[in-house]
């Protein structure tokens, strides 16, 4: 059975962040539920549906931004009590909006996730965990990189508080009182967590985390060690997951798992037989998914999925369907009820319209007097800027809360701009477009303008670092039998100078140094699956690499950041020979795959007259058939990386140049050479070739 929903906009608030929507508990099946949500301007709004018009319940004033909503109560009793992080501060209403809590905590950051669990309240900052009972500060943990969310086991069905955090470096870190009983590597920077099924599972040990780059998965926390249960990989490459809820829209018994994500795409997956996840439905909104559950609020006995989007909406996916009752002459009759809903909103229309022609006309009165003071509109901008592991690019994202008018990019670095399916912009002058392109070794910054599509004109600029090294992306761990190169820094520099200088090189590195004398970070080169090691310690770096080129790139750049702070450093490397072979192997089938792909592009013109003269294809060989076959594919993929065997190219060349750099001689004048070889390519004339150089 297909699962069809059908699209209602209920409200619409404030700009809002990640998970500050809830739905209220329902006072007996399937009725209809109070919808609670907190906003960037720090007002608190709770509201009804009653005969298709929006009920307001309460609305608090404006304050601080709202970062967190959460609803809680004496555990095994109804969870209704609302509570919000705003700053530094917890606040709690009833669902009457009388509020009763206004909790000053002792964090110096403002709050970025939260979970309530009866009298334990679970917080943290950016990079600071703390546990209250009763407002009680119990535990506290420093983190060494970024926390994104964090949640704990049920502790009505485990017996023991299990907080577990959700950290920028691709770990869970569980938590015992203030100490880590394990960590749980998974495959990308989780940005969300749940309890599975709303409860944890049959164990009450299970959670539910997304990723940044679109994955979802489950774990069972066990007291001793993690369980994989199973992994959703995002082959479709969509948006990073920002909520997950467990709710039974399907109707079959079974809780369904609702995820939302920040490309707008709001998804239910069902479980099959094996309790593996199925994806049974999908929708696309248009602008992120910053809140999901699954309830009941525009009539009873319909289930929906709600949602609250990055501008502020409150949208139902309802299970209601669109009734049309037609007549013998096919005129559709439309009840009481939605005539009445058309008067209302015709007249609330005419309403707007005349206070927009009011306030256009005060305010070219007032411009035009000597007095006049213009303001500039602020408005809202959500931004990403990631690199995709798959093709190694960069999107970069820009979500405004209004239509945006345009957007300038402009780059001090060389950068390939690439074509997405996802790109709704029309461009001009160049083929730009959000996904980008960089070539390591050239850093700079990258600028976006956007201009929104609001009076007086304004535009806000958003800054975007490409590192020297920023096809790398960390990684648990790496292959420590691979030949490598080693550079080695010393000198007068303390710990959080040289923390400091690593970050500027890679991406994925918390900007705090991480506690402790000394850190070790792993990378991998998404373009050419290279490896790099960094270690590093007051007054002494050492890195270690399979490709000559990476090490060469940190040789330049860190000992330019330590001319630019006047600290002289001991430079010394260590260059294995055989990395070099090892890398040209990497390449080869990226190089000898994009070679024939070109040359097959090429054909497809010529194939296409032959084919038009003879009336047919019989005549052609196979792989000549084959060709025209997949010509629109191979054309489709050809145009997606236009440059992809030029950069394939100059790594080759970079190789080539700096193998010899090390070794203090300057083979520049080679590289025409080089490149008549890569034309008419031979992996073994290669490696000769750069042998006898």
């Amino acid at each position: 059975m297909d699962l069809v929903l059908n699209r209602a906009d209920y409200v619409q608030v404030g700009v809002t962040s990640q998970k500050t929507m809830k739905l209220l508990p329902a006072s007996r099946h399937r009725a209809t539920q109070k919808v609670v949500i907190g906003d960037n301007d720090g007002v608190v709004m709770c509201f009804g549906m009653k005969k298709g018009e929006t009920v307001t319940v309460f609305k608090t004033l404006p304050g601080l931004k709202i970062e967190r909503l959460e609803l809680g109560g004496v555990l095994n009793t109804p969870q209704e009590k609302i509570f919000v992080a705003a700053g530094s501060e917890i606040r709690g209403f009833t669902k009457r909006g009388k509020q009763f809590l206004s909790f000053e905590t002792n964090l110096t950051e403002s709050i970025k996730a939260m979970h309530i669990s009866g009298s334990d309240l679970f917080l943290s900052a950016n990079y600071i965990y703390n546990h209250y009972c009763d407002c009680k500060d119990q535990h506290y943990y420093l983190s060494g990189d970024k926390i994104n969310d964090v949640i704990c086991l049920p502790v009505e069905r485990v017996p023991r508080i299990t907080p577990v955090l959700a950290c920028q470096d691709r770990v869970l870190r569980v938590l015992q009182g203030s100490d880590v009983m394990y960590e749980i590597e998974i495959p990308g920077p989780p940005t969300v967590l749940e309890l599975y099924n709303g409860n944890g599972g049959n164990s009450g040990e299970d959670i539910l985390f997304g990723t940044s780059d679109g994955k979802l998965g489950l774990i069972q926390i066990t007291a001793s060690k993690p369980i994989h249960k199973w992994e959703i990989r995002n082959e479709k490459k969509r948006g990073g997951v920002l909520c997950i809820d467990s709710f039974d829209i399907v109707g079959d018994g079974v809780k369904d798992l609702l995820v939302g994500r920040d490309d707008g795409i709001v998804e239910v997956y069902s479980f099959d037989n094996a309790n593996e996840p199925v994806l049974r439905y999908d929708q696309v909104l248009s602008e992120s998914v910053t809140s999901i559950q699954g309830g009941c609020v525009g009539k009873d006995g319909y289930d929906e999925i709600v949602v609250a989007t990055y501008s502020g909406w409150v949208t139902g996916l309802t299970t209601e369907p669109i009734h049309k009752e037609s007549g013998p002459g096919e005129e559709v009759k439309i009840n009481q009820e939605m005539q009445n809903k058309i008067s209302s909103l015709r007249s609330e229309l005419e309403h707007l319209q005349c206070k927009v022609l009011q306030e256009r006309e005060n305010y070219q009165k007032s411009s035009q007097s000597s007095k006049a003071k213009s303001a500039v509109p602020s408005f809202s901008i959500n931004d990403k800027f990631t690199l995709n592991k798959d093709d190694a690019s960069y999107s970069l994202v820009l979500e405004v809360q209004t239509a945006i008018d345009n957007v300038l990019i402009q780059s001090d670095v060389p950068i390939d701009l690439l074509d997405v399916d996802k790109n709704s912009a029309v461009v001009s002058f160049s083929s730009c477009d959000s996904e980008i392109r960089s070539i390591e070794g050239q850093y700079g910054t990258l600028q976006a303008y956007v201009t929104p599509r609001i009076q007086p004109k304004s535009c806000q600029v958003r800054q975007y670092q490409i590192k020297p090294l920023s096809l790398h992306q960390r990684t648990h761990f790496i292959d420590h039998g691979r030949p490598m190169n080693t550079l080695t820094l010393t000198g007068q520099f303390s710990f959080a100078e040289v923390h400091s200088w690593v970050v500027f090189c890679l991406p994925e590195v918390p900007e705090k140094p991480p506690a402790g004398e000394c850190v070790t970070f792993y990378f991998q080169n998404t373009f050419l699956d290279t490896q790099l090691e960094s270690v590093y310690r007051k007054g002494e770096g050492v890195f270690k690499s399979d490709n000559i080129s990476t090490i060469s790139i940190l040789k330049d750049v860190l000992s330019k950041e330590a001319t630019k702070r006047k600290i002289n450093l001991n430079i010394s490397y260590e260059i294995n020979e055989v990395s070099v072979k090892h890398t040209l192997k990497l390449i080869h089938p990226k190089l000898e795959y994009q070679l024939l792909l070109a040359k097959k592009v090429q054909l497809i013109d010529a194939l296409k007259e032959l084919q038009v003269h003879e009336g047919n294809t019989n005549f052609l060989i196979p792989e000549y058939r084959c060709i025209l076959e997949e010509a629109d594919h191979l054309q489709e993929e050809y145009k997606k990386q236009p440059a992809h065997l030029e950069r394939l190219y100059g790594m080759i060349t970079d190789l080539f140049i700096d193998k010899f750099k090390f070794k203090g001689t300057n083979v520049k004048t080679k590289v025409p050479l080089l490149l008549e070889i890569l034309d008419s390519y031979d992996q073994n004339a290669l490696i000769a070739f750069f042998d006898a150089a």
